[in-house]
This record gives C-alpha cells, sequence and structure tokens, in this order.
C-alpha cells in the first residue's frame, strides 16, 4: 500500500466537492450553530480557574458522528 502524500487528502476532498459530496450538502442544509446554546449548557464546561486542557469545541464533538467537521 502507498503512503499517502501531503496533498492526496486535499485532492481527494477537492474531486469530493466537484461530485457535489453529500456531507458537504448536509453541513450546507442544516445549521448546527443552534444547538450550540443546549451543548453548553448541557455540558456546563468550568471556566478553566484550575488549569488543564481547555476543552473540546461542543459543536465540533457535535457534528464530528456525521463526518461534517469544518
Amino acid at each position: 500500500m502507498k503512503q499517502a502524500g501531503f496533498f492526496d487528502v486535499e485532492e481527494r476532498i477537492a474531486r469530493l466537492s466537484v461530485l457535489d459530496d453529500q456531507l458537504e450538502a448536509f453541513s450546507r442544509t442544516v445549521d448546527f450553530e443552534v444547538f450550540r446554546p443546549d451543548l453548553e449548557k448541557a455540558l456546563a464546561y468550568s471556566d478553566g480557574s484550575k488549569g488543564g486542557r481547555p476543552p473540546f469545541d461542543p459543536l465540533l464533538m457535535f457534528r464530528t458522528p456525521w463526518g461534517c467537521v469544518p
């Protein structure tokens, strides 16, 4: 199996975009920002005053299972 090059992923995404990728169409159709307030309320992240790694963006975590990562 050939190792992927630096631009292989970008070229594949460009080819999928030309073919009107269904995931891109889904991302354009659904406004995920509508879910942000409910996600932030449900997750109740701390303010970060105790240190540690900053939390992942809740919207990113919500979109990931559908493959709609920006």
